[in-house]
């Protein structure tokens, strides 16, 4: 049976006992309900991991003890951004959680011109604090130790000319990408994967891109929804160079 993970920010203690942050509390105490005895993890999102047991549980609190660090490293030696305009609430959720299971180390939302939800700034930082608690979730479930960083939205354009002079591998999924990812040489550092709304990009932002740097790629002869398209390139390239080979 997998030991139930809970994410604590840190510092996390070294030894002794620790009682559960709330959130972590009311989930280990009421979801689970796991009880007195049970063994635990716990990560601080930084790479850091401890293992303990459920020393006191009643009310609102939970106290693991017998702590002792266990750090394991899970991470992809591949660094990835993941650069995903902005679609339905459902599908952002789905494809930042499935994102974070396939090792993505930096997710940005952008603004497009197709893009079916429109933010305002109340809302985006609303939304922002709910990604992250998506990506924890998905650590937990996972078993990563290492939250990826996910930014605030911004305007593609914006954006693209905040990264054009990276050297980074900078990909663009496009239908008429005529390049496929295998064809790439191999990235020595980070790649940056961009992925169109539900209507893809315009010619503007197609055209933009590509003279900030990017290849256009294609994945297959078919034409992928959005959500389907992020996680089917963050696949090929876990494949190719990163801990999937």
């Amino acid at each position: 049976m997998t030991m139930p993970r809970f994410y604590c920010p840190p510092p996390l203690p070294l030894s002794g006992s620790f009682d559960l942050p709330p959130d972590a509390a009311y989930h280990a105490a009421r979801v689970l309900r796991l009880r007195v005895g049970n063994r635990v993890e716990i990560f601080d999102g930084l790479g850091n991991e401890c293992r303990g047991v459920i020393a006191e549980l009643g009310g609102k609190r939970v106290v693991v003890g017998e702590i002792r660090t266990a750090n394991t490293d899970r991470e992809s030696p591949l660094p990835v951004m993941l650069a995903q305009a902005l679609s339905s609430s459902e599908k952002m959720d789905w494809v930042i959680q499935k994102a974070t299971e396939l090792g993505v180390t930096e997710i940005q939302p952008l603004d497009t011109e197709r893009s079916v939800a429109r933010l305002t700034a109340e809302r985006a930082a609303k939304r922002l604090e709910h990604w992250r608690q998506v990506a924890i979730s998905a650590c937990e479930q996972c078993g990563r130790n290492v939250l990826p960083s996910i930014h605030a939205p911004l305007d593609i354009m914006v954006w693209l000319q905040q990264i054009k002079e990276l050297p980074d591998a900078k990909f663009i999924l496009l239908p008429e990408g005529a390049a496929s990812l295998h064809a790439q040489a191999k990235p020595q550092g980070k790649v940056v994967l961009l992925i169109g709304a539900e209507g893809g990009f315009t010619q503007a932002e197609s055209d933009s891109a590509l003279r900030c740097g990017f290849t256009p790629i294609r994945m297959g002869a078919r034409v992928l929804r959005t959500e389907t398209a992020a996680i089917a390139g963050l696949t090929a390239l876990q494949t190719l160079w990163g801990d999937f080979q």
